[in-house]
Parts: structure tokens; sequence; C-alpha cells
């Protein structure tokens, strides 16, 4: 009995690490890597304190199809509104501002159009020109229809509203 507990904890420990995550990286690594192989970005601004923003890691990024399909199309970038390090980004550097109680990130800023609400997404081109920040929690099917919308260039040509309307979701 206590072998066939054992073998069910290894198991269930094998599976777990073997669901795909979303590969997350620094701005400055997909700066590099968009040199070799251009993606379309999505950034993930956040902070430690937000409570949404935990929920859309949860529900949202650890969705196993949410995070391969990520993977496959994107690059993608976790970044904490209020980190106190220095960040290089297009040729041009961005610290931390000390501002009230806890401050606030150039860059962040900059990203979201000095409009700091949490979570937020910002989506880049495969040239790394900003496409468009959205606010707010999004649960993993509504990020897959942008994400989705955002891969194919759709936002090119599409409205959202009509994209939506032939969208079949894969979750």
């Amino acid at each position: 009995m206590k072998n066939f507990v054992l073998a069910t904890l290894l198991l269930f420990s094998v599976t777990l690490s073997a669901q795909e995550t979303i590969n997350w990286m620094t701005i400055e690594e997909v700066e590099e890597a968009s040199e070799v192989s251009p993606r379309p970005v999505f950034i993930d601004v956040y902070t430690d304190w937000c409570g949404w923003c935990k929920k859309m890691d949860k529900d949202t990024f650890q969705n196993e199809k949410i995070a391969k399909y990520v993977n496959e199309n994107f690059y993608a970038v976790k970044f904490d509104a209020e980190q106190k390090d220095s960040v290089v980004f297009q040729g041009h550097t961005f610290k931390f501002v000390p501002k009230g109680k806890r401050g606030y990130h150039e860059l962040a800023a900059a990203l979201l159009n000095g409009k700091m609400s949490y979570p937020n997404i910002v989506y880049l081109d495969k040239d790394l020109k900003m496409i468009q920040p959205i606010a707010g929690y999004m649960a993993a099917k509504q990020f897959e229809e942008i994400i989705h919308f955002i891969a194919g260039e759709h936002y090119k040509d599409t409205p959202f509203d009509e994209f939506k309307k032939g969208f079949v979701s894969q979750l």
C-alpha cells in the first residue's frame, strides 16, 4: 500500500511538472530574441499587491492551452510596474520613480500611456511597436480571443467585434 501511494504521488508530480507553462522573458531578452526571430509580444504589467493580477496568473496564464498558444506565437513578459531596477528598452533607460507610498516604473508608465491600472496587458507587434494596452482581468476564453486576434494580425484589417463572431474557442 505504501508503494502504491508513493507511485501515485510520483505520477501526480510528473503530470504536474509536464504541464506547459508560459515561457516568461525579460523585456531585454525579448528585444534580443526579436532581432533573430520576430514575433508579437504581450507584456503583463502587474504589481505584487494586485489581487486581480494573481487571479489572472492562476486562471488564465496557467491554462495549458493558453500557455501552449502563447509559447508558439508570442514572446511573453511579466513586468512589475513597481520594480526598482532600471530597464533598457529600444535604446532608452527607464527607471523607478519614487512617488507616494509605492512609486512606479517609467517603462510601465510609458507602456500604459500613464494610465496605471492592473492587470494590464500591452501588445506589441513583431517590430516591437505598440498595438494597444488592454486593462483589466481577463478569463482564459476572453484572453484567448485577443491573443488569436493579435497573433493572426487581424487587428490590421478587422474590427475586434467582427473577429469575435467567427472565432471558435479551443478551450
